[in-house]
């Protein structure tokens, strides 16, 4: 007779119900724990064998998941030597799922869990920009379709759950996870969090083109005191409600099925424990029916961090009976959680009610059915022409033209000689962001490369050099790159940060820009997790090259490779011009250089403030009306807003107008306004609506973003964009910490960026 469990036709709640009731203690334990996936195999001479201790682990009570099977970096020590293969990375978890299925009393299959914040992070995988320039692509559809190659990839090599999407609300950019989000604004990231959702989980889990997206940080995780990482948050529950859990509660109402909680405390407790954010209103009043899983050693953080635990085993006790289902390490849980249930100290229906919610989502994602890759589609699909295409047009979208002095961009592909310099013009990984995994140099194509292939057939007219490194105060390859500079009729300066973790692969040399292998690596990392700093001004002496390269009297184009604001007030007025292409991915020097020669007309815009200087932060464009005009030296106003970019062609907006002018607080208005094609090229426009409420009972900032569009027009061509305005545009969150509409007057703007266009009136007239 099958069993229950097994049996697919059955409900799931009732296979769930019915295998619970054959676990022992020590399997219930075994599934919420969660431990890491590349000690799980050796793979040695091509060969792919499971470890001892793997095993000793599925004898002994089973693993519920496994973190970063696929993964590849330092901290995994998995190299691209020692990694593997799209076909192979199917393979070895073929071979584990067998292992778990075949060797434990119950057979239940393993959740293979992945990081895929901008793809998934295996080596062959495709390596798509970072979040911070996704989000400057203002294109919401274009990033569903983003989230469903990247779903395909991860799943096909038997990937079921990613941990992505990164929802923090970006407060200070001094914050090295900066380029893993979206920006600062909530209701931008709440539309891409929905489209991730969307794309990444599909119609259906059990599909072998979708898995489960795992909200993070929750919450307030961007908002950490000085810009440091998992530093204390200090913010009312009003602005948490508001701003930083809007993306959460959009991304669960679109079915998100995990979530994780972020490292910080707020107001003094933190997020691992924190009942009110996990049982209150992520279960209770947003109706979350998934799972909770940590960050890789949130619990430990409890008594030797945060120190509101006495030991491990109360951090464990506390975790769970917050909410937490499952513990990324499993370090905690593995050691503590049986001994706790034995000793009395922790009620097994908190542990049931955990292992429910795990083997609920395993079901959905019909492991039990399917627990196997299949390695001939793995090689087929990961980082398939059609991912690499769609990688270089996203890159284009979100690359963003600050200044273009002038006109001189685009570039002429015909005429005069182009001296590419500096740090980031040819170093691939160092335009990939952080989390991802390391890539055959052939794969990545350098803005170096990319202005080659532009002009092929034409190499003299292209010359390069490095000039500096990242960091260090090394000047010896200034004089190489400024014999450069002399033969060049334009200057491109590529500069910026890297989040290259050390693959110990060597350096370049700076007087030719040749690789060489040295003793001790170089690592010029200056963002990414755990990087936070205390200057958005260039590393090292980058700013001293341009103004080198800058007294020659050329026409200096600066192409920034970054994945925070840089605020260099000394570029900004010299340089001719200005282009900000965050870490593009793989495909990102083919996107620069379809820019900069005019093959891609720039259609990125802001998602985050660029200050004049560090000393106005924090300078969020949404922040409260009563926080000040100017300091003594400087007004508060950054150097480029929110929503900003430039375009080669010209825009011009009118006829704005809304239609009825008064609503009651469940009706709704829509404001339209006419966009128009003005100048001679072809373009996309990113048409904005911002909402002012006028009076209101509590402070608002005063302007919020609530509606966006991105349209294509053709030199002349005209087309209206009309925005809905009700109740979810309107509303905010009152005295009671629920949400309302208040009656009073409200100004809606349409324009290119929140300092910009014109303004509408509407009512909402109090009710009778």
């Amino acid at each position: 007779m099958t069993k229950i469990y097994k049996d697919r036709h059955r409900p799931t709640e009732e296979r769930v119900e019915h295998l619970l009731g054959l676990m022992t203690l020590e399997e219930k334990a075994g599934q919420l724990i969660q431990t890491f996936g590349w000690q799980a195999y050796e793979h040695i001479d091509g060969k792919i064998s499971l470890t001892e201790s793997f095993k000793e682990q599925v004898k002994n009570g089973g693993i519920g998941s496994l973190y970063g099977t696929l993964r590849a970096d330092p901290w995994t020590g998995v190299t691209l030597e020692t990694g593997l293969s799209p076909r192979e990375g199917a393979e070895a978890v073929n071979e584990i799922q067998r292992y778990a299925i075949e060797n434990s009393r119950l057979g239940i299959p393993i959740l293979i869990g992945e990081e895929c914040s901008h793809g998934h992070m295996a080596i062959g995988a495709t390596v798509f920009p970072v979040p911070l320039s996704l989000g400057s692509t203002w294109n919401v559809e274009l990033y569903r379709e983003m989230c469903r190659a990247v779903a395909l990839e991860t799943r096909s090599q038997g990937g079921a759950v990613t941990y992505s999407p990164v929802l923090d609300v970006v407060r200070d950019p001094r914050w090295g996870r900066t380029e893993e989000c979206f920006g600062e604004d909530p209701y931008l990231i709440g539309e891409m969090a929905v489209a991730s959702v969307e794309g990444l989980q599909g119609d259906s889990l059990d599909r072998d083109d979708t898995v489960a997206a795992t909200l993070k940080h929750f919450v307030g995780y961007g908002s950490s005191e000085g810009g440091r990482n998992a530093g204390p948050v200090h913010m009312g529950m009003r602005e948490l409600l508001e701003v930083d859990m809007l993306p959460f509660r959009k991304a669960v109402e679109a079915g998100a099925k995990s979530i994780m909680p972020a490292y910080n405390e707020i107001d003094g407790v933190p997020c691992t424990t924190n009942r009110e954010l996990l049982d209150d209103v992520l279960r209770g009043e947003w109706g979350f029916d998934g799972m909770v899983i940590t960050d890789c050693g949130a619990i430990d953080m409890l008594a030797a961090g945060h120190d509101v635990a006495e030991d491990g085993m109360d951090a464990a006790i506390q975790a769970i009976t917050a909410g937490i289902d499952m513990e990324m390490s499993g370090e905690m849980f593995g050691k503590y959680l049986v001994e706790a249930v034995r000793q009395g100290k922790l009620d097994m229906e908190v542990v049931d009610t955990a292992v429910r919610r795990v083997l609920t989502l395993k079901f959905k994602l019909g492991l039990f059915e399917r627990p196997y890759a299949d390695p001939e589609r793995a090689a087929e699909v990961i980082g398939s022409d059609k991912h690499k295409e769609l990688a270089r047009r996203i890159a284009g979208e979100g690359i963003v033209l600050l200044k273009n002095e002038d006109g001189i961009l685009p570039l002429s592909k015909t005429a005069g000689k182009v001296a590419v310099i500096g740090p980031n013009a040819d170093v691939g990984y160092n335009q990939l962001g952080d989390y991802t995994s390391p890539q055959p140099k052939d794969k990545v194509v350098t803005v170096l490369d990319g202005i080659r292939s532009k002009l092929a057939g034409q190499p003299e007219r292209v010359l390069y050099a490095p000039g500096c490194r990242i960091k260090g105060d090394s000047r010896e390859g200034f004089e190489y790159a400024l014999s450069c500079a002399e033969q060049a009729d334009t200057i491109i300066m590529v500069v910026g940060g890297s989040s290259a973790r050390d693959f110990g692969e060597g350096t370049i040399d700076l007087r030719t820009g040749a690789s060489k292998v040295t003793e001790n690596s170089w690592s010029d990392m200056d963002c990414g997790e755990g990087i936070d700093r205390i200057s958005l001004q260039l590393s090292g002496v980058q700013l001293e090259l341009v103004q080198e390269v800058h007294k020659l009297g050329k026409p200096v184009i600066v192409v920034y490779i970054n994945g925070r604001p840089i605020a260099e007030p000394w570029i900004e007025d010299h340089a001719h011009a200005v282009v900000e292409a965050w870490y593009p991915g793989q495909e990102g020097g083919h996107a620069v250089a379809d820019v900069l020669f005019g093959d891609v007309n720039p259609s990125g815009r802001l998602t985050i403030s660029i200050p004049k200087h560090v000393g106005q932060l924090p300078v969020y464009y949404n922040g409260k009306r009563s926080r000040g005009k100017r300091y003594l030296e400087e007004d508060a106003q950054p150097r480029y807003p929110f929503g900003y970019g430039l375009s080669y062609t010209e825009f011009a907006y009118s006829n704005l107008r809304v239609e009825p002018a008064v609503i009651s607080e469940d009706e709704e208005a829509v404001v339209s306004v006419t966009v128009t094609n003005a100048g001679q090229l072809a373009g996309a426009e990113v048409v904005q609506m911002y909402v002012s409420d006028v009076a209101s009972k509590v402070t608002r900032p005063a302007k919020e973003l609530k509606g966006f569009a991105k349209l294509q027009l053709a030199p002349g061509e005209s087309r209206e964009v009309s925005f809905k305005v009700g109740r979810e545009q309107l509303e905010y969150i009152g005295l009671d910490h629920k949400p309302v509409v208040e009656p009073g007057q409200f100004k809606i703007y349409v324009g290119k960026h929140v300092n910009d266009g014109e303004s509408v009136d509407l009512r909402v007239r109090e009710e009778e």
